[in-house]
């Protein structure tokens, strides 16, 4: 299997990412043309992870979305469903606890952490809605979820340009960088097909969060958005 469809087969989108998991986060930084580093910063900012907090990166990958949140002194617990993810990740940081699991069941106890973060990973689940309600679920009363996912840019002219560079530019340039070309090919196609900021603003207070806020990054290239548990 060398691309997964957009109706997001949970063991199709895991080989997916298996097979770019090597080369996963420098094709990250060339394709985004550096912009996932500030990206990373801005969610560590919206997270604003404790010492000695419990923090759920799902969908973490590699961990490297984790790292400021270690630097921060948090305990944080890096999820995600591709085991080829997961083994470049422990090889890099054999002290963290990573953890196999599934967003739409994660293999946690309710009311477990004081933070929960995804990064690009929302759209790649194949129900959102019950990942939304999961990652509350694992949520502490008073807790957080940021959500930092591609989203739709807000200014028409510059929505039209980002969009040629996403299905003319991007599978030549994943072609020259990646293990896995097609794989960008899908993560285009997903990124175009998501809903936009209010409309994911709406699926977050219907999962039972409440005080859901986004802003965009890179004029809504990137939205974050951000709720608590009551």
């Amino acid at each position: 299997m060398s691309r997964a469809s957009l109706d997001k087969q949970p063991h199709e989108v895991a080989s997916m990412f298996d097979d770019v998991a090597a080369n996963y986060d420098l094709t990250n930084d060339v394709l985004s043309l550096g912009q996932d580093r500030r990206w990373r910063k801005e969610v560590a900012k919206a997270v604003d992870a404790r010492p000695a907090q419990k923090v759920l990166d799902l969908a973490a990958g590699t961990a490297t979305s984790s790292q400021p949140f270690v630097k921060a002194g948090a305990y944080v617990v890096p999820c995600d469903f591709s085991l080829g993810m997961l083994r470049v990740g422990k090889k890099n940081h054999p002290w963290m606890p990573f953890t196999a699991g599934d967003g739409m069941n994660l293999p946690f106890r309710d009311d477990v952490f004081d933070a929960v973060t995804i990064s690009f990973g929302l759209r790649n689940i194949q129900d959102t809605d019950r990942a939304l309600r999961e990652l509350y679920r694992v949520t502490k009363p008073g807790g957080r979820v940021v959500i930092c996912e591609f989203s739709h840019a807000t200014w028409a002219p510059f929505r039209t340009v980002y969009e040629e560079y996403l299905m003319r530019a991007l599978p030549p340039v994943a072609r020259a960088v990646s293990s896995n070309p097609d794989a960008y090919v899908y993560l285009a196609e997903s990124i175009q097909s998501w809903p936009d900021q209010a409309t994911l603003a709406g699926m977050m207070q219907k999962a039972g969060w409440s005080k859901v806020a986004h802003r965009n990054l890179t004029g809504g290239i990137v939205a974050l958005h951000r709720g608590f548990k009551a």
